[in-house]
């Protein structure tokens, strides 16, 4: 990969309001690497060496429940940092990260990282900012895990990836990433079964439409209202 013109950078959220020769010397330490889907970036417990910004791709973060079963924690999308366990007082990675499409990265050594943020404050403030926001979401996660309906924790689901990974096409709003019933059924707490039967619900009834690895919102709306706890429910199959 050649290198990388800093001004492609100043317009993620890392380094907004960053100067280009902060940005530029903040790239001079960072490699480029390529992970192809299905690989691992790193895994849960791995000593953090190093601490990475997603350029382009997708990335599933995966955490083990002790009885081995993956519960999916979020969905890293491009211009997101990953691995930053140097910025939360860790040593180890606290959970794996999965490449949920092919995926292009830059790494910075975790060694560096007191001297990055000392260096550069916009750059340490953006992050913790986006630690903030992580942490609010998890909380929001588990409130809906103990507070909602299982069909409200899957519509809340779609909506977010929509949301943050959405692609207008001309049957609606596409996921712009592979995205499977297991991962939806991963990151709501149920199981599989409950995904197919409820997708397959909004299916019949018009309001979405999904394939293999792949979900559309057709009606939007619909959804809003049955994460909401108000919408009216498809005929049961």
């Amino acid at each position: 990969m050649s290198r990388l013109d800093p001004s492609l950078l100043t317009g993620l959220p890392p380094f907004s309001g960053m100067e280009r020769e902060a940005v530029s010397d903040m790239l001079a330490s960072a490699k480029p690497l390529r992970h192809p889907k299905g690989a691992h970036i790193f895994r849960e417990g791995e000593e953090a060496h190093s601490f990475f910004l997603l350029l382009d791709g997708y990335v599933r973060v995966v955490k083990l429940a002790p009885d081995g079963e993956q519960v999916i924690v979020r969905f890293i999308a491009s211009g997101e940092l990953l691995g930053i366990a140097k910025a939360i007082g860790r040593k180890t990675y606290p959970a794996n990260a999965v490449a949920a499409a092919d995926c292009v990265l830059l790494a910075w050594p975790s060694k560096l990282w007191e001297g990055i943020i000392a260096a550069h404050p916009g750059f340490a403030t953006n992050t913790y900012a986006m630690l903030g926001g992580r942490l609010l979401d998890t909380q929001d996660k588990v409130v809906e895990l103990a507070t909602e309906r299982v069909e409200q924790r899957v519509a809340n689901a779609v909506l977010k990836l929509a949301d943050r990974t959405g692609r207008k096409t001309d049957e609606g709003i596409l996921i712009d990433f592979p995205i499977s019933r297991q991962d939806i059924s991963e990151m709501t707490g149920t199981t599989l079964y409950t995904v197919s039967r409820l997708l397959s619900g909004w299916e019949q009834a018009g309001w979405v439409k999904s394939s293999r690895q792949k979900v559309t919102l057709v009606e939007g709306h619909k959804l809003v209202m049955v994460a909401s706890g108000h919408g009216d429910r498809p005929p049961p199959l």
